[in-house]
């Protein structure tokens, strides 16, 4: 059956594209563009938008763990997915 091999082989396609892809800056990001970060969701998306409007933009990525709901493990996950840009 070539149904399964044409699914695996469009995961693997999309898992290639995603390596290119440029890392999101959490400074700037809207919520649908840091929900599709794998590991974040709405309500994490959320949660940094929050975090970043009360807080004032982040100066590193590793300050997104002190966002409710980020730890360490998910900050590595996300390391090479994000940026804050600019040096703040």
């Amino acid at each position: 059956m070539k149904f399964p091999r044409i699914i695996a082989a469009l995961c693997g396609m999309l898992l290639a594209f995603s390596a290119f892809a440029a890392p999101v800056n959490i400074n700037t990001a809207d919520k649908s563009s840091l929900a599709a970060l794998i590991g974040i969701g709405e309500a994490k998306a959320e949660a940094i938008i929050k975090y970043r409007e009360v807080v004032g933009p982040f100066k590193s990525v590793d300050e997104v763990v002190n966002v409710k709901g980020i730890g360490e493990k998910l900050l590595a996950k996300l390391r090479d997915q994000i940026t804050v840009g600019e040096t703040y």
